[in-house]
């Protein structure tokens, strides 16, 4: 359902010092400068797919990720995780013509959520699919891995 707020604007969340805690992270592996750089490894999981576990099949699979974030944590490649609630209490926030207007979940057009995240710092892509690959989750669910980028070094003018 879409919703625009009469004459309200939506509060801005405050970082909490876990926010605070990965934006540092993440500037340090930037200052550090190459070969390093931060990976994220996005978890996309089917709609749907958490409801049709057990609740015990559902701790078992939480677990077994927190053991692969203590290891690459161990191994000093984390920089910080997170897992998400569903799509379904999520709201979707765009502001046109200065107007903003919110969504409110779960959204029927989609097949796919991010349901969590693990930020790594390593030195090549190849490595992050690497690290990728030993996720216990990539059994049930796909995991896309991105390198972290200022969103103009992909605009047209900094291709030419």
């Amino acid at each position: 359902m879409s919703r625009v707020p009469d004459g309200e604007q939506a509060p801005a969340e405050q970082l909490t010092k876990a926010h605070v805690r990965t934006l540092d992270a993440i500037v340090l592996v930037r200052q550090r400068g190459a070969p390093h750089m931060a990976y994220m490894l996005l978890m996309v999981e089917p709609v749907g797919q958490r409801q049709e576990r057990t609740p015990e099949q559902g701790r078992e699979a939480y677990a077994a990720m927190v053991r692969w974030g203590q290891s690459l944590q161990e191994r000093g490649l984390l920089l910080a995780s997170e897992s998400l609630r569903s799509q379904a209490g999520a709201t979707r926030v765009q502001v046109r013509g200065g107007r903003p207007h919110f969504t409110d979940g779960p959204f029927p057009e989609t097949k796919e959520m991010i349901g969590g995240f693990f930020l790594i710092d390593c030195a090549t892509q190849q490595e992050a699919v690497a690290i990728a690959s030993e996720c216990p989750a990539a059994e049930w669910l796909t995991v896309e891995v991105r390198g972290l980028a200022a969103c103009f070094e992909e605009s047209q003018a900094a291709l030419q």
